[in-house]
């Protein structure tokens, strides 16, 4: 079972960058295809990106295709998502997801482990 926490989150005004950072632990990492996920209030949780785990294929979400960006460090046992030209609608609590032997997927219940969230706010 794998343990997942995210960090990195905080409050920029339309136009600026963040760095999530998500640090594993409690399992093999490299077994894991990762993703974010993101929920504003009222909203459902949404795919943001994901990273598979053999060949480091990428998929993102169109909204913020050509913004954001995933990556893994197996040797460090991190996923990181780095946010570009954020906008005001990227805001909201942003969710690392980890998905056993899994491939990389948009679908939100292919993950089984969760972190517990990190807040983005874009002020405009």
């Amino acid at each position: 079972q794998v343990q997942l926490v995210e960090s990195g989150g905080g409050s920029v005004q339309a136009g600026g960058s963040l760095r999530l950072s998500c640090a594993a632990s409690g399992g093999t990492f490299s077994n894991y295809a990762l993703g974010w996920f993101r929920q504003a209030p009222g909203k459902e949780r949404e795919f943001v990106a994901a990273i598979s785990r053999s060949d480091l294929s990428t998929y993102y979400a169109d909204s913020v295709k050509g913004r954001f960006t995933i990556s893994r460090d197996n040797a460090k046992n991190s996923v990181y998502l780095q946010m570009n030209s954020l906008k005001p609608e990227d805001t909201a609590v942003y969710y690392c997801a980890a998905d056993f032997m899994g491939g990389g997927s948009y679908v939100r219940h292919a993950y089984e482990y969760w972190g517990q969230g990190t807040q983005v706010t874009v002020s405009s």
